[in-house]
């Protein structure tokens, strides 16, 4: 189950992945992040998820603490385990009144925030809205990172034309005739390459 609630395009639309094994909690979360500019993804268990994870990227999840067979706190402890998702936040949601210990162990599993049901739809809105423009701007910050990485590419390529144009140029000037006027020629081919490479 993937549901667009907002128009994006899918390479820029931050994922979040739902999980809860009760399908009327994922339709519920799909509409209170309806609008929102993202994507959501429902798993209906914790190895659900983990498979999912396996494939997509995701910006968050929200997931229920209590499932049968794998609960949110192990398949939490599974996430923060792995290389490729150990750093996407996770909100822990459960029905369970609000128990000190069950919260604390959703921080000890890597929980970023942990919400009782019923919540607020708004506070989770807002939420959601938090991370997914943390997750925007460290994928602006990569796209910087990559053009600045080509850039620098690219100059390291100028420079080395450069100055191979600049011992041409010296080897021309100390010869004369045929020999010169290849050197010169050469030169000014290599500072050609080099503008072509520029534009």
């Amino acid at each position: 189950m993937a549901v667009s609630t907002a128009p994006t395009t899918e390479r820029d639309a931050a994922r979040i992945l739902l999980v809860d094994d009760r399908r009327d909690n994922l339709l519920a979360l799909e509409a209170i992040l309806q609008g929102l500019p993202i994507e959501t993804v429902g798993a209906h268990s914790g190895e659900e998820a983990l498979k999912k994870l396996l494939v997509d990227d995701f910006a968050l999840i929200l997931l229920d603490a209590q499932m049968p067979e794998m609960d949110g706190f192990e398949t939490a402890r599974h996430i923060k385990r792995r290389e490729r998702t150990r750093h996407v936040p996770i909100i822990f949601l459960t029905a369970a009144d609000r128990d000190a210990q069950l919260a604390l162990r959703g921080y000890a599993a890597g929980a970023v925030d942990y919400l009782t049901k019923p919540f607020d739809p708004w506070v989770l809105r807002a939420k959601v809205s938090v991370f997914v423009e943390l997750w925007t701007k460290t994928q602006q910050l990569h796209a910087q990172a990559e053009v600045t990485r080509q850039r620098e590419a690219t100059l390291r390529g100028v420079k080395a034309a450069v100055e191979e144009a600049a011992g041409l140029l010296q080897s021309a000037v100390a010869t004369d005739g045929e020999l010169a006027r290849a050197q010169l020629e050469k030169a000014v081919d290599v500072l050609d390459r080099c503008r072509r490479r520029m534009g």
